[in-house]
């Protein structure tokens, strides 16, 4: 292997903050190479989401087959699945790969504006998903749905481990907390960014998660490395649009994300 290759399964976002193109625009920012299974279409931009189509379990999967039976991937990201029978489908696949790949899930359930993602029965069929995953990182809105006991019964459950994030959470410091599938904890502090340009940070921090262990890094650094990363995506968006502003992926390349 001479690039780290993750291969990003999610929704497509026109407007290029979230979805398929953080994924994407954070892997190459990161030095990876990028693949993608797309599995769902949506007209977006910073303001919200105002359509959706869904594509075809079958395409979804056809995608992933085409790009693992050629370039291959060193790690998989999962985001927006869409519907239930995409989420069940992507789990049949995924369950015949090998069980070294590392697989990160971002259990999307609302855009950055407030769009609803994942309906209940989508969320319900993330349990497989879950239990294929090495790592879980769903923000605090999205815990209290999959595990309203908290992160801990999530990780007993699903037997991987979760990384709470807790930018939705109150205060001046956001602390993201890893619980590991044998119950211990770490956590990361920072002063929280005073902004409105946070549009696919739950895409870019799995994103460079996923490549941080695509290239061999241990799962707490690679989640280290990838906080760095989104921090300084962050600080250097170019605050398009009027709602909620992308982030500016190729500007926070690497001297803030070396490996640690």
């Amino acid at each position: 292997m001479t690039i780290p290759r993750v291969l990003a399964i999610a929704g497509s976002d026109s407007g290029g903050g979230a979805g398929i193109q953080a994924d994407i625009k954070t892997v190459m920012a990161l030095g990876g190479y990028a693949t993608t299974a797309i599995t769902a279409i949506t007209a977006q931009n910073t303001m919200g989401v105002t359509d959706v189509l869904v594509l075809d379990p079958a395409l979804v999967v056809a995608q992933i087959d085409a790009v693992l039976s050629d370039i291959g991937a060193d790690a998989i990201k999962i985001g927006m699945l869409g519907s239930a029978a995409v989420a069940e489908a992507v789990a049949d696949r995924l369950s015949r790969q090998d069980a070294r790949m590392p697989i990160v899930f971002d259990p999307v359930m609302v855009a950055s504006s407030g769009a609803t993602l994942a309906d209940a029965t989508t969320i319900a069929a993330f349990e497989r998903l879950m239990q294929l995953a090495t790592l879980v990182t769903p923000n605090l809105p999205e815990l209290a749905v999959l595990s309203p006991d908290g992160a801990e019964a999530l990780a007993r459950r699903v037997g991987t481990n979760v990384l709470a994030k807790g930018g939705h959470g109150d205060g001046t410091v956001l602390i993201d907390r890893l619980v590991r599938a044998d119950g211990t904890n770490q956590c990361w502090s920072d002063a929280r960014i005073a902004t409105r340009n946070t549009h696919g940070t739950g895409c870019a921090l799995a994103s460079a998660i996923a490549f941080g262990l695509a290239r061999g890094d241990m799962l707490e650094h690679a989640i280290a490395s990838g906080r760095r990363f989104v921090r300084a995506a962050i600080e250097q968006a170019p605050d398009l649009g009027r709602g909620s502003g992308p982030l500016g992926h190729a500007a926070a390349m690497r001297p803030a994300i070396a490996s640690t």
